[in-house]
C-alpha cells in the first residue's frame, strides 16, 4: 500500500524496536501537544477559552512548568484559576449543604460535580486523544490492507495492555467476521508472547540478586522493570 500521510507515524513506531509502537506514537503526540501549548498558541483567545475551563491533569501540568516556559504557563495558569474560583464562588453561595429531596437524603450537589469535572479534565489530554483514535484505525487499516505492514505488525514487540485492548476493542467493531478472527489471532498472539517475555525477563532480573546467580550473564533483563512498566503502565522511563 503507498504510503499516505496518516500512515507516516505508524510505520515509524512500528519500525522502531519498541515494546509498544502505539505508546511511541502517543509519546510524540504529547510532545507535540506540550510544545503547541507552550509556543504562540496560549495567546490565542480560542484556546484559552478551552484550558479556562479543563485546566491541565497533574502529568501535564508537571510536563508544562519542566519546559521552564514561566511566563506561558503563569498566563494559563492565571486565566484558569479566575475561571475556576469564579465558578466556585458562585456556586458556594447558591449551595444550601441542608436541602434534602422528598425522601429524606440530600440533593446532589452542582459545586461536588463541577470540582470532579474539572479534576477530571485536561486539554492535553483531550487534545491528544482526538488525534490518537485515528492512529488506532489507522494501524488496523493497515494491518488489513497492507501485507508489508501485516508482517511488520506480527514482528513486533506487541503493545501496553491498555494499547493492547483498544486494538481489540476497536477491532471488534469495524472488522467483519473473518478478518476480526484474523486479526485478534494475530493480536492475542503478539501480546500474549511479548507480555511473557518481558515478564521471564523481569524474573531473570529478581533471580539475579540471588547470590547463586552473581555471576550468571544479565541476558536481556539489564531494563526489564523500564520495560515491564511500560508494558503495564505505557509510561517511558529512561
Amino acid at each position: 500500500m503507498k504510503e499516505q500521510l496518516y500512515t507516516i507515524p505508524v510505520n515509524d513506531a512500528f519500525n522502531q524496536p519498541c515494546e509498544c509502537p502505539l505508546c511511541k506514537i502517543y509519546d510524540n503526540l504529547e510532545q507535540e501537544s506540550i510544545d503547541f501549548m507552550l509556543g504562540p498558541s496560549y495567546m490565542e483567545d480560542d484556546i484559552r477559552m478551552e484550558t479556562n475551563k479543563t485546566g491541565f491533569c497533574t502529568k501535564h501540568i508537571k510536563q508544562l512548568y519542566d519546559r521552564q516556559n514561566r511566563l506561558g504557563i503563569a498566563l494559563m495558569l492565571h486565566t484558569h484559576m479566575k475561571h475556576t474560583g469564579e465558578h466556585i464562588e458562585k456556586m458556594a453561595k447558591s449551595c444550601d449543604s441542608s436541602k434534602k429531596s422528598l425522601f429524606g437524603k440530600k440533593e446532589k450537589s452542582p459545586l461536588i460535580d463541577y470540582i470532579k469535572e474539572i479534576e477530571n479534565s485536561c486539554y492535553i489530554c483531550n487534545r491528544i486523544e482526538n488525534v490518537f483514535d485515528r492512529y488506532i484505525k489507522t494501524v488496523i487499516h493497515c494491518y488489513t490492507h497492507d501485507d508489508d505492514f501485516k508482517k511488520k505488525f506480527n514482528e513486533s514487540k506487541g503493545f501496553c495492555t491498555k494499547h493492547y485492548g483498544m486494538l481489540y476493542e476497536y477491532a471488534k467493531k469495524t472488522l467483519n467476521s473473518s478478518a476480526l478472527n484474523n486479526f485478534i489471532s494475530d493480536l492475542n498472539d503478539i501480546y500474549i508472547n511479548n507480555f511473557k517475555r518481558v515478564t521471564d525477563e523481569l524474573e531473570w532480573f529478581i533471580d539475579k540478586f540471588d547470590y547463586k546467580n552473581e555471576n550468571e550473564p544479565w541476558k536481556n533483563s539489564k531494563d526489564a522493570i523500564q520495560r515491564s512498566i511500560l508494558k503495564t503502565n505505557g509510561l517511558f522511563i529512561e
